[in-house]
């Protein structure tokens, strides 16, 4: 009787299943190598292109579009005009000034049909252009004891309030115009300045919308400054190039000590 043949199929079937394995398992020894090499190349990749990218995403998260035509204009849409005001010394007022300061500064109040925002900013003393002022005045000196005294005095003052951090209040009245009213106490509101990208079609839409609520922000702008008038307190609106600095100095309080911005930058009006 011939042997069965199923023992030596099975056996060579067993043996082709033994050989496939130890193949997947070189697969896989050899696979798992490629995959951690290409997950940390992309690690690597997302890392240099964070780098590169710094100042963009930095820049994703403010709610600031640009700044034209002497007002600040936001990533939804929203305008802001921001004025200087003068300090009032209140208490050297006599009794009878400061009540009638506070009666029209209430008055100021109610007639508002539109929020406005107060802000008191704490600042470092910019003494340079008192101090380039002395040293123009030294050169043009022609006693040269003088002339060295200047000098001298200049240098003492500018490091002076290097060491002593000499700071100044500054005190603004910012303005808005908005399509919306904003809704009070929305965690989407707030959420909304975290948008990623300012769209093309966005750019469009705001600069379609520009001129017309600029007129409106004006109106409103001229409104807070004669009611201020009537307080005793003097305002003014920041053109282009305050309103940059302004904000280049409140966003980096550091940077802008050691980095100052250019006077010649290019804030002409933008023909609507």
């Amino acid at each position: 009787m011939p042997n069965d043949p199923l023992p030596q199929a099975e056996e060579e079937m067993t043996a082709s299943t033994y050989k496939e394995e130890e193949l997947d398992d070189k697969f896989e020894e050899e696979e798992e190598p490629a995959k951690k090499k290409t997950f940390i190349e992309k690690i690597k990749c997302t890392v240099r292109q964070r780098k590169r990218n710094e100042k963009a995403t930095t820049q994703r998260y403010l709610p600031i579009a640009e700044i034209r035509n002497d007002t600040v204009v936001l990533k939804n849409g929203g305008l802001r005009a921001v004025l200087s005001v003068e300090p009032l010394n209140f208490n050297l007022k006599s009794e009878t000034e400061q009540e009638g300061i506070i009666a029209r500064y209430q008055n100021f109040l109610n007639t508002l049909t539109f929020p406005i925002q107060i802000v008191v900013a704490s600042t470092r003393v910019n003494i340079d252009p008192y101090i380039n002022k002395i040293r123009m005045r030294a050169g043009s000196q022609k006693n040269e004891l003088l002339r060295q005294q200047s000098l001298l005095y200049a240098t003492f003052v500018e490091k002076l309030v290097e060491v002593a951090d000499i700071m100044q209040k500054d005190f603004y009245v910012v303005v808005p115009q908005d399509d919306q009213p904003p809704k009070r106490n929305s965690i989407l509101q707030f959420m909304r300045w975290f948008k990623t990208e300012d769209t093309a079609a966005k750019i469009s839409q705001r600069n379609q919308r520009f001129h017309q609520r600029s007129v409106l922000l004006r109106d409103r702008v001229n409104l807070v400054q004669s009611s201020l008038h009537n307080v005793g307190i003097q305002s003014r609106r920041l053109n282009t190039q305050e309103l940059i600095e302004t904000y280049y100095q409140l966003y980096n309080p550091r940077t802008s000590q050691e980095q100052k911005l250019p006077s010649n930058l290019n804030t002409e009006e933008l023909v609507l």
